[in-house]
């Protein structure tokens, strides 16, 4: 009878156990359908309005006065040449690099090396200068920029280049201090404790030995600098206020000024302002995730 007894418990908790493995597969499946249908909307909503531009941009004009919404009823390269010519896009492509390349350089060095002092090199008052550092994040750009203008006019920096990469380079070192030095303090001692015993310098270790082994965390701090920097519309129309140096962002906006209607140019002038962002990012679309990864794991 026992033994009865305990072959029935046994069926029961089997049976009882694979409901359970059935609900839970069955909730785990609805998750990921859910999670799936989600991004998928938002693909589509992000992508449809960059498909509309592209198609825009290589129909013909007549073809964008009739049919604005159609997409690739015709080819033409008549928005592009427009754009590029008589829009002075090629100016602002030109500009736009002048300010953008050496801005994101410098914050990505500065940064780097920033975040290395800060989580590995041990002086008094570290832990407050960091804090002060990125007290940066938490402070509006609207609340200084008006004061900055003036000084930067005091200097005679107004109205230049090296001004406003400045300006630029100022408002990312904060993020890109505290993003690096995540990535540093996670590095075992044992690498540094090594190259020490080898002989090698602080800045050896730095360069050498530190650098690689963050290359992931430096791919992702370039990418975001360069799109906050090539997106940036308010500092160059700020601080750039007579227009001979004019980047992408201000130029499309002074382009559409007496253009609301002539759509093909515009939308051509748009795809010449997003398509370097997008193949940067397409080239660097690993080191991103992998910074991303990383970031995700030390948090």
């Amino acid at each position: 009878m026992s033994e009865l007894t305990d072959a029935s418990i046994r069926i029961t908790d089997r049976e009882r156990t694979g409901h359970q493995r059935r609900s839970i597969s069955g909730t785990r499946t609805f998750t990921q359908t859910v999670t799936h249908l989600v991004l998928i909307v938002l693909a589509v909503i992000t992508l449809v309005p960059v498909i509309l531009v592209v198609s825009t941009t290589l129909k013909t004009p007549q073809d964008v006065r009739v049919n604005p919404f159609g997409l690739f009823t015709s080819f033409s390269l008549q928005n592009l040449i427009d754009a590029w010519t008589i829009g002075r896009f090629s100016d602002y492509l030109v500009d736009s690099i002048l300010l953008t390349v050496p801005s994101t350089l410098l914050v990505v060095v500065i940064s780097t090396m920033a975040g290395y002092t800060f989580a590995r090199l041990p002086f008094r008052g570290r832990a407050f200068l960091f804090y002060l550092v990125v007290l940066g994040l938490l402070v509006p750009f609207f609340t200084f920029m008006i004061p900055l203008y003036f000084q930067l006019r005091s200097i005679g920096l107004l109205d230049t280049l090296p001004g406003a990469i400045l300006v630029l380079t100022s408002t990312g070192i904060s993020f890109g201090t505290f993003f690096m030095r995540a990535f540093f303090a996670e590095l075992p001692v044992e690498f540094e404790q090594s190259a020490r015993v080898d002989g090698a310098s602080e800045w050896q270790i730095f360069v050498r030995v530190m650098l690689p082994l963050v290359g992931s965390g430096i791919g992702a701090l370039t990418v975001f600098t360069f799109l906050a920097n090539w997106n940036n519309f308010l500092i160059p129309l700020l601080y750039l206020p007579s227009g001979e140096y004019r980047p992408l962002t201000a130029g499309l906006y002074m382009f559409t000024g007496g253009r609301s209607l002539d759509i093909g140019p515009l939308a051509a002038g748009t795809l010449i302002t997003i398509l370097p962002v997008i193949v940067l990012f397409v080239l660097l679309q690993r080191q991103v995730t992998q910074g991303f990864i990383s970031g995700a794991v030390k948090g």
